[in-house]
């Protein structure tokens, strides 16, 4: 199967929630089909195409193993399995779109994402749209929780099994080319391997002070700074929980609608859209699917629907 990378989209579903500290985000890519994922995205004139679904165990039926790295045998088998479904669909020649699931599944998909770049002799950035910056490591890591250490697995800290999931170099991306905008609830033990990483940190005090215009472009600019292109994984905590209630580790004082949506809109104006994922929505917890009908515009909006 040979597909249009700007008009073909090759969703793929990983119902993980191994990486988080709540039950109930593995469920999050039902949540986003009930509010219409696929319909939304053919009415702007898609081809939406199963590429596969991804689950993993439970986990009352495994062993949690180490305690700072909680059940890392199944969300390295999830991320592998993840990793396989996404370079699938670059390879068909298609965009791909991740339906998580938890935050750590974004080791498996943007690993894919650089790796099949990587094979090109290009590089990719990452745009990480969070309350947290998730670049924790074993080290540092309060709970445990994998989906706190996925950005920095993809920077190149922490354990092999995660660094270099399927055996490609380290790091998947560099750290000039990621951002992370929305952060404002990062660990204590955390910060020094932020500030030491080089990775640009975007937090609601800079946002509220400069504005959301200002700050994506400037990270537009160091996301396209000799690359291909970059991965949008967007982690729907981001937001405020008055907009985006479902969600596991929700943080006050997050992004507005608005600020949400204007990421996806100057995103969509470049056309250096490379990959997409969404993640962490929890209809468990959620008011009337509420959250995943806001991932669901913001995908929109990523992909191309504008308000004029």
């Amino acid at each position: 199967m040979t597909l249009n990378p700007m008009r073909d989209l090759g969703v793929v579903s990983v119902s993980l929630d191994l990486g988080a500290g709540r039950r109930g985000v593995d469920m999050g890519p039902s949540a986003l089909r009930v509010a219409g994922l696929t319909e939304r995205l053919e009415l702007l004139g898609y081809t939406v195409r199963e590429a596969g679904a991804v689950t993993a165990e439970q986990p009352e039926v495994i062993q949690v193993g180490e305690s700072r790295l909680r059940f890392l045998d199944a969300v390295c088998a999830a991320c592998q399995e993840t990793y396989r479904r996404v370079i699938r669909v670059l390879e068909d020649g298609g965009f791909p779109l991740i339906l998580g699931g938890d935050h750590s599944l974004s080791i498996g998909s943007v690993s894919a994402v650089a790796a099949h770049h990587a094979a090109r002799n290009e590089r990719i950035g990452v745009l990480w749209v969070d309350a947290h910056t998730d670049m924790n490591t074993p080290e540092t890591t309060p709970s445990g929780n994998i989906h706190g250490m996925s950005l920095a697995a993809l920077a190149g800290l922490g354990p092999e099994r995660l660094t270099r999931l399927m055996g490609d170099p380290a790091p998947a991306v560099e750290a000039r080319n990621i951002c992370v905008i929305g952060a404002r609830d990062i660990d204590e033990t955390e910060k020094g391997v932020v500030r030491a990483s080089g990775i640009r940190v975007f937090t609601m005090t800079e946002i509220d002070e400069r504005g959301m215009g200002a700050v994506m472009d400037e990270a537009l600019e160091r996301l396209n700074e000799g690359t291909a292109g970059f991965h949008l994984s967007y982690d729907l905590d981001g937001l405020d929980p008055r907009v985006a209630p479902g969600v596991g580790t929700p943080v006050p004082g997050g992004l507005t609608y608005r600020e949400g949506h204007l990421i996806c809109e100057k995103i969509a104006r470049t056309n250096s859209l490379v990959s997409l994922e969404v993640v962490e929505v929890n209809p468990v917890l959620d008011r009337e699917n509420l959250t995943a009908r806001t991932a669901v515009e913001l995908v929109a909006s990523a992909l191309g629907q504008a308000i004029l």
